[in-house]
């Protein structure tokens, strides 16, 4: 890795320019026709993470920059506020006690999986490697952005974002292209369960009279929310920063760090109940997303590229985390006489999220697409709370 001065860019802003331009081409190109193939197979999360690592290992960016600590400290918040705020709690709860169960077997499958399969294979990891096993957590209870947030949480270090980043993509798709090939035989196993299959159209019915109506974003709206996001990103910092939020666990779980992220959660979610939720309709999970991205890219600047080479351990141990979390699931559709659908959607809505439970959804049940989307999002509500708890577990098999 060359020394930070004999990179080609050092100034704090023109790093912060790089990495952004990097983000927006990656994008760009995952839209153009051409490219949409290999996007599906490779998604952008991947090139956002391994291209900034990659433009540091040839010397392009520093390993270290005060950038990558100003959007670390703030832009994660920035995100997790704009996302929690754009949540409709009042749709997730229309999905019923069925749905809901699901999700929650989901997760709970995630949060016991984890420490197993570092018991399992702990002897052939490095030491810190539960802290990578906790980012993972986050990921698989919600998403990247609850990635990042257990990730700091827990002071992750770069080399363990490597060969987690590629277990997160090559387990967690491998398992919805299973899922996928599932739904031509969800007939079979709901017979064979005798799964309640009305409770799918019931379910549907429910959601009938979902708003999903969205408006071109204004100056107003932009100012507005950059305005927010930032005041409540740095607000929030500050106060985890006083004596009132103490550090806790051994190894330590509960950071200053954990607690800021707690704060703008919980506060989000309050706010998701007024009209600030509006915003979603122009674009506030879209600029949250934006600035997460951001992120990853900087977490990636920061990174070794040699560290991926131990991706072959933390891919069997990825597997063996899916195999307890598929076994709950099912567990619980089979006390609960869940469909297929159920299982497919309530794991989605854990390792996959809102970018891949909906289209799960919609390969089982055409109509059933918002299904998978909320599920998803009350997966994500459950994210950092419960991730947090599979952390704790890990830090104790760990150490």
């Amino acid at each position: 890795m060359p020394p930070e001065t004999t990179a080609l860019i050092n100034d704090p802003m023109a790093v912060f320019a790089f990495l952004a331009m990097l983000v927006a081409l990656i994008f760009w190109i995952s839209e153009v026709e051409r490219f949409k193939k290999t996007f599906e197979l490779i998604p952008p999360v991947m090139y956002v993470y391994f291209l900034p690592m990659f433009a540091t290992t040839v010397g392009i960016t520093p390993q270290s920059s005060p950038t990558y600590d100003w959007m670390i400290q703030y832009l994660l918040l920035f995100a997790l506020l704009l996302l929690m705020i754009s949540i409709d709690l009042r749709s997730v709860a229309k999905l019923g006690p069925l749905a809901l169960f699901m999700v929650v077997a989901g997760t709970v499958g995630v949060v016991i999986g984890g420490p197993i399969s570092l018991l399992i294979f702990k002897d052939f990891l490095p030491n810190d490697a539960w802290t990578g096993f906790a980012a993972l957590s986050g990921s698989w209870i919600g998403g990247t952005a609850n990635m990042v947030a257990i990730a700091e949480s827990v002071n992750t270090p770069e080399s363990q974002f490597g060969p987690i980043i590629v277990v997160d993509t090559v387990v967690g798709y491998s398992w919805a292209g299973i899922l996928l090939l599932f739904a031509a035989h969800q007939a079979k196993f709901d017979k064979r369960t005798g799964a309640n299959t009305a409770v799918i159209e019931e379910t549907n019915q429910l959601l009938a009279d979902m708003d999903r109506d969205r408006h071109p974003t204004t100056l107003r709206d932009a100012a507005v929310m950059i305005g927010m996001g930032m005041g409540g990103a740095v607000g929030a910092y500050q106060l985890a920063q006083t004596d009132l939020f103490p550090t806790l666990g051994n190894p330590t779980i509960i950071s200053k760090t954990t607690w800021a992220v707690l704060i703008i959660v919980t506060a989000g979610l309050a706010l998701s109940f007024t009209r600030l939720r509006d915003f979603e309709k122009v674009g506030a999970s879209g600029l949250g997303y934006t600035a997460l991205y951001l992120l990853l890219a900087g977490i990636g600047a920061q990174a070794d590229l040699r560290a991926v080479l131990q991706a072959p351990m933390y891919l069997a141990a990825g597997a063996v985390w899916i195999a307890i979390h598929v076994a709950v699931l099912l567990l619980a559709a089979r006390v609960v006489r869940a469909p297929l659908f159920f299982v497919a959607t309530g794991s989605m809505a854990n390792i996959g999220g809102a970018a891949t439970a909906p289209v799960v959804a919609g390969i089982y049940h055409p109509a059933m697409a918002p299904v998978g989307l909320l599920m998803a999002v009350a997966g994500y509500v459950l994210g950092i709370y419960g991730a947090l708890i599979c952390a704790w577990l890990l830090g104790i098999v760990g150490s």
